[in-house]
Formats: C-alpha cells, sequence, structure tokens
C-alpha cells in the first residue's frame, strides 16, 4: 500500500532536478545564441527552458487556482517569468526574457533544492518501511515453509535463525539470543532474550537462532503502529501551518492586488514610463511572493519528527512536537512508569540460626509451582541456588502457599497466615517487616516447620533512570511535576522520595486521574502526562501532550497518547521538550529570516537598486536557506 506513494515521491524528485538542470543548460545555450545575433535559434531554446522549468509550477499554479478557486506563489511566478518576457518582446529588449528565463530556472533549482531537502526528511522516516522482511519461515507439520508476512495468523509458530530479522511481534518459545532492537527502541546496546520474552517485529536476531509464537496479527505488531503513526504525522499540519497556509491565500491575493496597482498608477499619477513601471510590478511580483515563509515550519518540524524517531521517541504530529516545547508541568503514572511494573526481591533477612540464601531457598521451593508475580520474584531471586523440589503445594489466594519440601512443612505468607503455623514471630523481624511496611514494600514470611526463617522484602523497581529524569526535567524549567496512581499512600510517597518528585495523588480512580489533570491545566495551561496503562488512558487524552510507554505500554494508551517513548526510556521525555524547544526556536528564526528578506527586497524593488533577476535570487535564496536551517533538527 506504501511503496507506489513513496516511488511517485522519489520520481517527482528526480524529475524536479532533471527539469532544473535541462531548463539551465537551454538557457545558456539561448543566451549564448542571443549574444551571437542567432535570434531563431535563440527563440527555440529560450521557450523550450521555460516550459520545461516553469511547466511543474504552472500545473500546480493553475490547479490551485482553477480548482481550489485560490491563488499561490507558483503561479504569481511564472506570470512575473511571462509578463517579463513578454515586456523584452514589446520592447525588443530580450535581455527581459533572459531575465524571465533566470527566474523560471532559479524556480526550479530552488523547487529540485526542497524536493531533496523534504526527501531527506522523509527517507530518514521512511527508513521503518525496511525494517521487516516480506516472508516468515513457518513451521507447519515439522517442515520449514516461507509464506509472507500477511498470510501469518495468531499460533503460527515461526523460526528465525542467526543474523535474520524479526518478521512480526511474537513471545520466544525456545532458543536463547541477543537483538538489536535499536532501530525500533532506540537502545543502543543488543538486549538479550530467551523463553518467554517478546520480541518485536523489525528487530535484529544475533547469534541464536529462535523459536517464536505469533501472539498478535502482523498488522498490529509494534512496527506496522509505527509506520501508520509516522504516515499520519507526515500528513496532518500543527495549527502553525494551518495559520500559514490560511496567511498565503490571503496575501497572494493582496499581492496580486497591488501589483496590478503599482503596473497602472505610476504612469497616471506621476508620468513614469509604462516599461520600467510594468518591469518594477513584475520584480515586486517576485519579492513579495511568500515562498520563505511557508517553509519556514514544515521542514523543521518533519525533522524533528525524524530525529526524535531514531532516537526511540515517536511524535503522532508536528503539534505534539511543537507542544513537548511548552510544556510546563507533567503528571507522572507510577506503576510501569517510574517502576518497570515487576515484583522483585528488594531484601532478605533471616533469623540468627539461618542464613539469607537459606531463607529464599526455601521459600522458593514452594514458589517454583506458584503462577503468583510475587512468587515469581522469590524463584527469579533464588535462581541461581541448588532448589529443592516441594509436594503437596496448595497456595491460599491473598495469604500465602504451603507445601512439603525434604520431609518438612515450608510456610510462606504474610503475618497472619504464618502464625496459624508458627509459635511466634520474633520481635527483631516484626520490627524490620513494620519498617518495610511503611515504605510501601510487600512483606514474605518464611517458616519452616514450627520455627520462622526470615522475612523477605518485595518491591515494584523504581527504574534506574527515573530520578535523573526528574532532575532534568526541572532543570529545562519543568515548573510543577507529580505523581498520579491508584496505589497506596506510603507506597506511593515512598517511590515518589526515591525519583524526587514532592507532589503525589494516590488511592485515585481513573476519573480521579482526570480531574487532577484539568486542575494543572488551568494552572500551568500545557500539560503533559506520562502513563502506560488502560486506566491512564482518559487522563493521556485530556493532556495537552499524552506520552506513552511503547513496550509495556497498553494498546489503549499507545492508540490515545501523541507521543510514545519505544524503549520505555524515561530520559527520552527531556530529549522530546529539548527537541521541542529547538523547533520552535528554529520556526521563529526561520520566520524573521523569511520576513526579513521580503522587507528588504521590497524597499530595494522600490528604491530602484534590484533588477529581476536579483530580486529572484534573493527571494529564492531565502527559501532554500529557512529550508535548509530547518534540517538542522536531522542532526
Amino acid at each position: 500500500m506504501l511503496y507506489p506513494q513513496r516511488l511517485g515521491q522519489f520520481t517527482k524528485e528526480h524529475a524536479d532536478t532533471v527539469a532544473a538542470i535541462l531548463c539551465g543548460l537551454l538557457l545558456f545555450f539561448g543566451w549564448f545564441a542571443l549574444h551571437l545575433g542567432w535570434l531563431g535559434f535563440a527563440f527555440l531554446l529560450l521557450p523550450a527552458a521555460y516550459v520545461i522549468g516553469g511547466y511543474e509550477s504552472a500545473r500546480e499554479g493553475l490547479t490551485t487556482l482553477f480548482k481550489e478557486k485560490e491563488l499561490d506563489v507558483d503561479l504569481l511566478m511564472i506570470v512575473a517569468a511571462i509578463g517579463a518576457a513578454s515586456l523584452g518582446l514589446w520592447r525588443r529588449e530580450y535581455h527581459l526574457i533572459i531575465d524571465g528565463a533566470i527566474l523560471i530556472l532559479i524556480f526550479a533549482i530552488s523547487g529540485a533544492l526542497e524536493g531533496y531537502a523534504m526527501a531527506r526528511t522523509e527517507r530518514s522516516i521512511r527508513s521503518l518501511m525496511s525494517l521487516t522482511p516480506d516472508t516468515a519461515r513457518v513451521l507447519l507439520q515439522g517442515r520449514e515453509e516461507e509464506i509472507p508476512i500477511s498470510q501469518l495468523k495468531v499460533g503460527d509458530e515461526i523460526v528465525v535463525k542467526p543474523g535474520e530479522l524479526i518478521p512480526t511481534d511474537g513471545i520466544i518459545l525456545s532458543g536463547y539470543s541477543t537483538l538489536n532492537q535499536a532501530a525500533i527502541t532506540g537502545e543502543s546496546l543488543p538486549v538479550e532474550k530467551t523463553v518467554g520474552a517478546e520480541v518485536f517485529a523489525g528487530t535484529l536476531n544475533g547469534y541464536g537462532a529462535l523459536q517464536i509464537k505469533v501472539h498478535k496479527p502482523a498488522q498490529s505488531s509494534l512496527i506496522q503502529r509505527v509506520i501508520r503513526l509516522v504516515e499520519q504525522a507526515q500528513t496532518e499540519a500543527p495549527p502553525s501551518q494551518e495559520f500559514i497556509d490560511r496567511f498565503e491565500k490571503g496575501y497572494a491575493k493582496i499581492i496580486v492586488v497591488a501589483g496590478i496597482l503599482l503596473a497602472t498608477l505610476p504612469p497616471f499619477l506621476w508620468g513614469c514610463d509604462w516599461e520600467t513601471t510594468i518591469y518594477r510590478a513584475l520584480t515586486f511580483l517576485v519579492v513579495a511572493s511568500p515562498c520563505a515563509l511557508m517553509a519556514a515550519i514544515m521542514p523543521t518540524l518533519l525533522s524533528g519528527i525524524a530525529n526524535g524517531a531514531r532516537q526511540g521517541i515517536l511524535f503522532k504530529n508536528g503539534a505534539q512536537l511543537e507542544k513537548i516545547g511548552k510544556v510546563r508541568a507533567i503528571a507522572f503514572d507510577k506503576t510501569g512508569t517510574l517502576t518497570t511494573g515487576q515484583l522483585q526481591v528488594f531484601q532478605v533477612v533471616s533469623a540468627s540460626e539461618y542464613t539469607k540464601d537459606d531463607v529464599l531457598k526455601t521459600a522458593a521451593s514452594v514458589e517454583s509451582s506458584s503462577e503468583h508475580p510475587i512468587g515469581k520474584a522469590i524463584v527469579q531471586a533464588a535462581s541461581d541456588l541448588n532448589l529443592v523440589g516441594a509436594i503437596q503445594v496448595q497456595a491460599i489466594p491473598g495469604q500465602g502457599i504451603v507445601g512439603i519440601a525434604q520431609e518438612q512443612q515450608i510456610i510462606v505468607g504474610n503475618a497472619v497466615f504464618v502464625q496459624q503455623y508458627v509459635t511466634n514471630l520474633p520481635e527483631e523481624l516484626r520490627e524490620i517487616a513494620q519498617s518495610w511496611e511503611q515504605q510501601g514494600k510487600t512483606v514474605v514470611w518464611v517458616a519452616r516447620g514450627v520455627e520462622v526463617m526470615g522475612v523477605i522484602a518485595i518491591a515494584d523497581q523504581v527504574r534506574s533512570q527515573a530520578a535523573a529524569t526528574i532532575t532534568r526535567l526541572k532543570k529545562l524549567g519543568v515548573e510543577q511535576i507529580v505523581m498520579l496512581t491508584g496505589d497506596n499512600q506510603e507506597t506511593a510517597h515512598s517511590v515518589a522520595k526515591a525519583v524526587g518528585i514532592d507532589q503525589v495523588y494516590a488511592q485515585l480512580l481513573p476519573e480521579d486521574k482526570l480531574d487532577v489533570i484539568r486542575r494543572l491545566q488551568q494552572q500551568y495551561q500545557t500539560v503533559a502526562m506520562v502513563g502506560d496503562g488502560i486506566n491512564d488512558a482518559p487522563a493521556l487524552a485530556q493532556a495537552s501532550v499524552g506520552i506513552a510507554m511503547g513496550i509495556s505500554g497498553s494498546d489503549v494508551a499507545l492508540e490515545t497518547a501523541d507521543i510514545v517513548l519505544m524503549a520505555d526510556r524515561l530520559e527520552k521525555i527531556a530529549v522530546a521538550i529539548h527537541l521541542g524547544t529547538r523547533s520552535q526556536l528554529i520556526v521563529k528564526q526561520n520566520i524573521v529570516v523569511a520576513l526579513g528578506f521580503i522587507l528588504l527586497l521590497l524597499v530595494g524593488n522600490f528604491l530602484g537598486n534590484i533588477n529581476l533577476p536579483i530580486g529572484v535570487i534573493g527571494h529564492e535564496g531565502s527559501t532554500v536557506l529557512v529550508t535548509l536551517s530547518g534540517l538542522r533538527l536531522l542532526k
């Protein structure tokens, strides 16, 4: 679906370049023929230069005129060039025909350069399109068979060999490897992946063969969502560009009316000669056209979008790149955003006669049979120990788990549950457990027979980059940073203290988060919300800028958000704000340059100090200058 469109855009880019080159050659030989007095030969070459160099501009200008009933700068340039040629033929001053041809040539060169600049930006974005192979190697009745990606179904098992691209999102069934996810998530280092891990289409497999189960349709893969969102970002104009587009339509009409008045009134009012008056009016049409102003915004924003995509930051449209640079307050969800959302063993304290390894090993012996997240965290922490098997394992929901290991009963659970089996809970362990609970951690007691072996603190791990990100955001000028969570006060404040957030809103329902965002908007106007879950979707939609975690985020959050962090790396929020701030600075610089050039050229024209070719060079030069200025964001 995408390839014909891309092919057409690349063809147009090359056609503009060829047209500009042919126009230049015809103009040179036409000028040379005039210089030698070969008028017949010159009058064959110069019209051809006009037609080849000006065809595309004339077509676009006339299309706008007849279909949209509007004037645009392309038509103004063609009118000025034809006017100069007509004036030259009338006065037999053939250098004016050359002037008109130079206008056509420079306009064609400018169009080719702008096309190249924009194509460079778009190629940087479209590099995503080549990240997925066309076929996948599927296991069918024990045989490998290559089929098109579009034919993959949920439940299919595919084989990816070392050095191959992952064809679609899936879960590893067997194998171990490292995957280069830089193109999708912006992570610079390969990531280790083994059984049970999710892999993403477009990532590059390392040294190990993998057997992967497809768990979502190919068109719903992360890379395909990225491609769709990038396409959307390219077609949606931000408010500033829409304003410039509306301005151009009214401005072009004013220029035409002013040009007609300048071409007709001076001879009647001040006795000026018609030839000079018309020539000045044609020059006015050229220098007053807002080409540079039209190019001041979109190249910059598209460059920023491309830059962000390379760093794992997906802007859904240019408007969000504009807004993120103006953010004054940011609200963070806790679980899955400031924290990893995955429980881990935080600390182990044993009774005097046991070691920490004894406690972990005993707890893991029965928890290995459990699917509970707390049990998985304990088993993961004890993965380097020699676990013993347990029998007669029984889990009691919300309380704990019991089983028999090495002919002794093992009890793992909360204090109330374990007290049913042991004589007493040691006082020193009680104090430690109470301290952990005040910090928002989950406490697991471990007992063997009637003796308590120790306690384990389980906690959701704070993201390693969270604290540095909060510090960086404050340095960037974000005035207010808050945390929104449905978790309890103790846990919320513990995480907030660890990352450096002062304002905490805990025990919130989704609609409560929405209300907090609205209150922040009343005070700070432009507010960003960072989240990952379904319960964050209303707040993400309400926020001026919604930012979703790309890997851990739910589909609803990803669709609702305006910006997606592909690698779940919080530090990229500061990068996004920096990109937004720089884009606004460059846009303002471009607008000042564009208006400055127009003003200088107008003054020069009215003072009679510039001719048509100089006006064209100044006008088109400013257009190319602001376009190239916008491409600075590609770095």
